[in-house]
């Protein structure tokens, strides 16, 4: 990238950082629920605030000003992972403090947020145990990276990573435990992570007979690229270097000849894997279904395992989709979620010069001023990349794209 085009983001995120200085910008148009969350709310805006406050005088303070808002705005939510409910204040201080000074005063409440993680998810590796004991499929709820085991064991390694190991340790052993055994551990004649069609969202249309999905946010990339994330930090549980290759084999033997990826694969399919699978409607080139992120989960086996064959496979991916005219991608707007923005930041983990280019140009072209706030599907979010390219931010050892698997 020029210096230009670098510049350039960096001006881009901090307009957008702010227009989102007040608590009141960021609620104005959210239900009460969602006005506390990281994916759509003050959560998100309060991590992008920390983390530029290197960057932007003041910063510090209005990250400040979100979180406490946001917590007084909680009230009684229900835990639901680590983008909505009391999960998603605690992601945030626990990623947003890593780029606060030492003595910032937010710094002592992060072993209670990450003994509250913690506690979900030694409660969800509970659940998915039990229902593996009767024989019944783990829902996504419980294993994936926005509300399950995945999203929080990640919050939970960061946690750990920043010296709040005996209040980590527990859920981050749960969460390790748990999800090597989904993969290991059949249902019957299928995959430990196949759900049947009854247990998907109402929204994700699949066959009568269910589906093993393979995205990065609800699929079996979420937790490979978890496993893979711990075992390279000294994080293991019994099995899992075997998980993690057999989650990686599987993925590759699934990929199109195109180098992408189905979202997801039928029960039919799995059962007869001789023939090519029916196409299920879905993204194949966001950051939640497809291409980015299944990259970033075979990257980040590749190394945990030692097998470059994984990381070419996940560059060949990239550069195939760098390849393709952006008129035949299916993201959709800047956010990180299902747009531009998620696939910037992953081009640059892996990284892939030329996708990054074209995918910052995109991005800065359609830079949002009136669309949702948040972090995983608004205006948070894509000024985060958008500073990340700019060089604004450090980088601390679990910086915040961490929160979406992608480091």
């Amino acid at each position: 990238m020029s210096t230009a085009a670098r510049a350039k983001a960096a001006e881009a995120a901090l307009e957008i950082a702010r227009t989102l200085r007040t608590p009141e910008a960021v609620t104005a148009s959210l239900t009460g629920r969602a006005a506390s969350t990281l994916c759509y709310g003050l959560a998100g805006t309060a991590l992008l605030h920390a983390c530029l406050a290197q960057a932007e005088p003041g910063s510090a303070t209005t990250a400040a000003t979100h979180w406490t808002t946001a917590a007084r705005l909680l009230g009684n939510s229900p835990p639901d992972g680590i983008h909505t409910g009391p999960g998603a204040l605690a992601a945030s201080l626990i990623i947003g403090t890593g780029y606060l000074p030492p003595h910032d005063p937010h710094h002592p409440l992060l072993p209670r947020a990450t003994a509250w993680l913690s506690a979900r998810a030694t409660a969800l590796a509970r659940h998915h145990h039990q229902r593996a004991t009767r024989g019944q499929a783990t829902p996504w709820a419980v294993y994936d990276a926005i509300k399950g085991l995945t999203g929080i064991g990640r919050v939970l390694l960061a946690a750990h990573n920043r010296g709040h190991r005996t209040e980590a340790e527990p859920g981050l052993r749960a969460a390790l435990s748990a999800l090597t055994h989904l993969i290991l551990t059949p249902l019957g004649t299928r995959l430990g992570w196949w759900i049947p069609a009854n247990l998907h969202p109402p929204t994700v249309r699949v066959p009568t007979t269910g589906a093993a999905t393979t995205g990065l946010a609800h699929g079996i990339a979420g937790p490979l690229a978890f496993l893979a994330t711990a075992q390279q930090a000294g994080h293991t549980a019994p099995g899992q270097p075997d998980a993690i290759h057999a989650a990686a084999q599987w993925l590759l033997t699934w990929q199109t000849p195109n180098h992408t990826w189905p979202p997801h694969i039928s029960g039919d399919a799995l059962d007869n894997s001789k023939t090519a699978p029916t196409p299920i409607p879905g993204r194949t080139t966001a950051w939640c279904y497809g291409t980015p992120g299944i990259a970033t989960a075979l990257t980040n086996a590749g190394h945990a395992l030692g097998l470059p064959t994984l990381t070419r496979t996940a560059t060949d991916a990239m550069n195939a989709l760098a390849a393709r005219p952006s008129d035949n991608w299916d993201t959709e707007g800047s956010a990180l979620c299902h747009g531009s923005a998620g696939l910037l930041q992953t081009a640059r983990r892996i990284p892939s010069p030329a996708l990054t280019e074209r995918v910052a140009r995109l991005t800065l072209a359609d830079t949002p001023t009136h669309r949702p706030n948040g972090f995983l599907t608004g205006r948070a979010g894509t000024a985060l990349a958008l500073a990340d390219l700019g060089g604004l931010l450090p980088q601390p050892t679990d910086p915040w794209d961490c929160l979406i698997l992608l480091s």
